[in-house]
């Protein structure tokens, strides 16, 4: 049977082989309902977990100690910048890589965090730490056209020094500084917006761990969102770099990350 002009509704179109089916706009409206409904829960339990991180204890520590930025060593109490409030990211670093041999996880991270001006207003400075040599990083920073500062902690103890790859908060009380929080991993991602983004699409990040319809593309490893090559695909090829690296002067393909070991 044909549709003709006259007919007051069009046969329902044909769900696509394994994906989600093709409904009207009020069948679509009741289903995002409910899902609503599941997403002011997932909302609220964040709101209680994040009252929970305020009430976690603190560890003081001496924040006299020097961390060594682009003037040179400076206390760890000079990065609040006057402010009663600090959150850093901590930094992976490859000693002798490259630009494109650093950590392109890490690289994607910073690179959401160019500006901080909303968090000043706030009362709250950022920084970025790494256990990088400080020549090393400065010239990477430079690379990258960062605006944020950078400081190395190479040798420092936590919890100013120690393990990379964290997001971690700091209080300052006069001259008494103190750990409040820090998180690793996934939880990483509250500072990636596009990933948030992605997750609202319908094909979602495209990483292989994803739950996704039958017959949805075949996710990639990680690299698909971390690593390209110059004409944007993703790869962990030889010519592979983490993607914000393509937006810089001088970004042409290379051969090899140059990494010469494990990360600090």
């Amino acid at each position: 049977m044909t549709t003709t002009p006259d007919d007051p509704t069009p046969p329902p179109t044909p769900a696509l082989p394994g994906r989600p089916p093709v409904v009207d706009l009020a069948t679509w409206q009741r289903a995002r309902d409910e899902l609503l409904v599941r997403e002011k829960a997932h909302t609220r339990e964040g709101d209680a977990i994040a009252a929970a991180r305020r009430r976690l204890p603190m560890v003081e520590f001496d924040g006299t100690v020097e961390v060594v930025g682009p003037d040179g060593p400076v206390p760890f109490l000079d990065l609040f910048q006057g402010r009663d409030e600090l959150v850093v990211y901590k930094h992976m670093w490859y000693d002798g890589a490259p630009h494109q041999g650093q950590c392109e996880g890490c690289t994607t991270t910073a690179w959401h965090l160019k500006d901080a001006v909303y968090l000043n207003a706030r009362g709250v400075s950022f920084a970025v730490l790494t256990s990088g040599q400080a020549d090393e990083v400065a010239a990477y920073v430079a690379f990258m056209g960062y605006t944020q500062p950078w400081y190395s902690v190479r040798d420092v103890a936590p919890p100013v020094g120690g393990d990379m790859g964290h997001l971690t908060a700091f209080l300052r009380d006069g001259d008494r500084a103190f750990l409040t929080y820090s998180t690793t991993g996934r939880g990483n991602e509250r500072v990636n917006g596009s990933m948030g983004l992605l997750d609202m699409t319908p094909y979602g990040r495209g990483e292989a761990w994803e739950d996704k319809p039958e017959d949805w593309p075949e996710g990639l490893a990680a690299c698909w969102s971390w690593r390209s090559d110059a004409d944007g695909k993703p790869t962990w090829g030889p010519t592979s770099r983490p993607v914000p690296q393509w937006t810089r002067p001088d970004a042409t393909p290379v051969d090899t990350l140059g990494r010469r070991g494990h990360h600090h």
